[in-house]
């Protein structure tokens, strides 16, 4: 079953395209021919579960047309691989991308689905060398397979971590260098960007991103917005979310809405 139509009777999203693009994205619709802020994003952007997430709560606030181009589960591929969606990036007036995580990504060890970025494809013939006694028919995403190879083989799976932290700056740059006006790098987690590039583990989300990265992509951007959410909205948790008993799980892993409000708070200052 699809996330877009998962809980469809508690929340509609209002799944929309815009242009040509592949990618569906949370509504409603906006109207592109108006001049509009656009926020870029993986689930936290789109607000599975949310019933305002923060670029709704932007709009309200600023009182101006705020697109949400948030994907489920989108890396940075998603947006890179659909020329569409670069077209509407180029023509909005601000552009705020949240920091997604490496792990969602295609790069030499893996490839990943190039709309649902974390679904794990296959496994590269590096991979397969370097991992000589994994099975990669058994995965079907990218966040258990890392998680497997750094319990079972934790010193070569440092190597495929530094090579996605890599991969990710370089594509990173490519898509900020795309954009041809003023946008922002939002960092929206629980945890502050580590300082430790060798972190031991898959660490928090956005996963394997670390500070040094996000000072190299600072001069590409007007600035790096920081939202870390606080113990209080991390105390109230799911809090205001639609979602099902069998979606408690998945609505618990999430920020809720406390932590959105922070996030547009933030936000709203920047363009203040």
């Amino acid at each position: 079953m699809s996330y877009e139509k998962m809980g469809s009777g508690a929340l509609d999203y209002m799944p929309c395209r815009y242009e040509d693009s592949g990618l569906i994205f949370r509504g409603p619709e906006r109207d592109l021919d108006a001049r509009y802020n656009l926020f870029v994003g993986g689930t936290e952007t789109y607000g599975k579960f949310m019933s305002d997430p923060y670029p709704a709560l932007v709009e309200q606030a600023i009182d101006k047309t705020c697109v949400n181009f948030g994907c489920i589960n989108a890396g940075v591929d998603a947006f890179l691989s659909d020329p569409a969606a670069l077209v509407v990036m180029r023509k909005a007036e601000t552009v705020f991308i949240q920091v997604m995580g490496a792990h969602n990504m295609s790069n030499r060890f893996y490839r990943v689905h190039p709309r649902r970025n974390d679904r794990f494809l296959d496994a590269s013939s590096v991979m397969k060398m370097v991992f000589r006694e994994i099975d990669f028919t058994e995965f079907h995403y990218t966040r258990h397979m890392l998680g497997t190879l750094c319990a079972r083989a934790p010193d070569r799976y440092a190597m495929l971590r530094d090579e996605l932290k890599q991969a990710w700056v370089a594509r990173m740059r490519l898509l900020l260098n795309s954009i041809p006006g003023r946008k922002y790098l939002l960092w929206f987690s629980a945890h502050p960007p580590s300082t430790d590039p060798g972190m031991v583990g898959l660490g928090p989300d956005p996963l394997f991103v670390d500070r040094g990265m996000l000072d190299v992509l600072q001069p590409l951007v007007q600035d790096v917005i920081e939202v870390v959410a606080s113990p209080d909205a991390l105390e109230k948790g799911s809090e205001g979310m639609v979602f099902s008993d069998m979606e408690k799980i998945a609505a618990r892993r999430l920020l809720g809405p406390a932590a959105h409000r922070e996030a547009a708070k933030a936000i709203v200052a920047e363009l203040s």
